[in-house]
């Protein structure tokens, strides 16, 4: 398998740290309001990450984080005048839900940053010992400065970075780059600290996290472009100092999903809301759409591309749902794959996750399946698809045929057959009723 790395900036073979073990962290949600589509597009990703993996048969620790103390979530809550654990609660359990409906499963742990404050002080002062951190005024900052590769995963040159832009402005630093790890407040959620009541900063939750439940150098860290700089490179810079690693192996980012051109975002307010999309669309449909492009470009969303992929998926499911039909009626039980098309898909997943070259397999098999007269091929067409679109997180949701179904099937045909059409027009209606034409 190869995998591109954002560190080394190229495709590279992919080596486990521990054979058939594969651990991987992924940046999740900041809970302080429903996740739109643009967010959706690493959750999507991911959870096909390990499906894959765990359909190759290696064990899978997936960790994404629930970022639930933050400047955004005070500023909502004092917005709606309610406290900061029933808004981060309410919109863990809303992220959670809308996961479930993109058709991805939870991670294998959720960790949240509230959870881990203690570990947080020791790691900051651990920093602070090994002269890697420094108070100044009410805060705790990282010198960026004394680690040497610093920009290597943003491929940004320190002295070229925008201050005032990209870069917070703070008399109280050493230098205009140096970050913030914690600091005191006297405003919403804030734990004690030997540095004074505060709260860590954002790139020093998922630091201690990920070293607090791996303790080791990871797999994947994975997340949106955006989160590349700062967030990533401030972790990985963290990790090299207080672990002498740089927290994974290999560094995986999703491209953005824009709207209009325009980046989505709740400040701006030019987002779709996952539950109001799947309002309107199945969220196969959706999937389809995200995987069907490459993870690591970007897409223009529209309202016409969103219908595209919506008759894309309509269109799948009508030759599935035909093909199982058939299936059914000839009583057809053995389960069988074309292992030449497996062999496909494996080749376009083990490079890079080229998901698009997948579903032209899928297309493939589809056309063949559509054409093909003998049930033994139909069945072996339909199980291989339903095999691909399963680690596509794509299901079919079809229901066994009861026997009556089946009969009444067959009675058409038969009046068909015979040139009855008033019974088979009858009956064929019978048919629509229940879902099988």
């Amino acid at each position: 398998m190869k995998l591109f790395n954002s560190l080394t900036g190229k495709e590279e073979i992919f080596t486990p740290v521990k054979p058939n073990e594969i651990s991987m962290y992924v940046c999740g949600p900041t809970v302080y309001n429903y996740i739109h589509i643009g967010n959706a597009r690493p959750v999507v990703f991911f959870d096909v990450v390990k499906r894959y993996f765990k359909y190759l048969g290696c064990k899978v620790t997936y960790v994404s984080n629930i970022t639930d103390v933050d400047d955004k979530i005070i500023d909502e809550a004092q917005k709606l005048n309610i406290d900061e654990k029933l808004l981060t609660q309410t919109f863990t359990e809303a992220f959670i839900k809308d996961t479930l409906a993109l058709g991805s499963d939870l991670p294998d742990l959720m960790p949240k940053a509230t959870n881990y404050i203690t570990d947080m002080i020791f790691y900051i002062n651990d920093l602070i010992e090994k002269g890697y951190a420094y108070q100044s005024g009410d805060s705790v900052y990282f010198r960026v400065q004394k680690i040497g590769h610093y920009g290597a995963l943003s491929k940004q040159v320190l002295e070229n970075l925008n201050v005032g832009a990209r870069i917070d402005v703070d008399s109280q630093k050493e230098t205009p780059f140096d970050f913030t790890l914690w600091k005191q407040t006297q405003t919403g959620l804030a734990f004690e600290s030997p540095w004074g009541k505060g709260r860590p900063g954002w790139h020093t939750e998922c630091a201690v996290m990920n070293h607090s439940i791996f303790n080791h150098l990871i797999d994947i860290h994975g997340g949106g472009s955006d989160l590349k700089f700062p967030h990533h490179e401030n972790e990985m810079a963290q990790s090299c100092a207080h672990d002498n690693h740089e927290l994974a192996n290999t560094w995986m980012h999703v491209g953005r999903l824009d709207f209009g051109n325009e980046k989505m975002s709740k400040s701006i307010g030019n987002i779709i809301l996952v539950k109001d999309l799947l309002e309107n669309y199945e969220y196969q449909s959706f999937r389809l759409l995200l995987l069907s492009h490459h993870y690591r470009q970007p897409i223009n969303y529209s309202d016409d591309l969103m219908k595209q992929f919506d008759n894309e998926w309509q269109r799948i499911k009508r030759a599935m749902k035909q093909a199982f039909v058939d299936i059914s009626i000839a009583r057809y039980k053995t389960v069988d794959i074309n292992l030449d098309a497996l062999e496909r898909f494996r080749e376009a997943m083990d490079d890079d996750f080229n998901i698009s070259n997948v579903m032209t397999v899928v297309y493939d098999q589809i056309k063949s399946m559509n054409r093909s007269k003998e049930v033994e091929e139909i069945a072996r067409y339909y199980h291989t698809i339903t095999l691909i679109l399963s680690i596509l997180g794509i299901r079919l949701d079809l229901m066994p045929l009861s026997d009556e179904q089946i009969e009444r099937y067959q009675a058409w045909q038969q009046a068909r057959a015979e040139k009855r059409y008033s019974d088979a027009d009858r009956i064929r209606m019978e048919l629509v009723d229940l879902g099988l034409l």
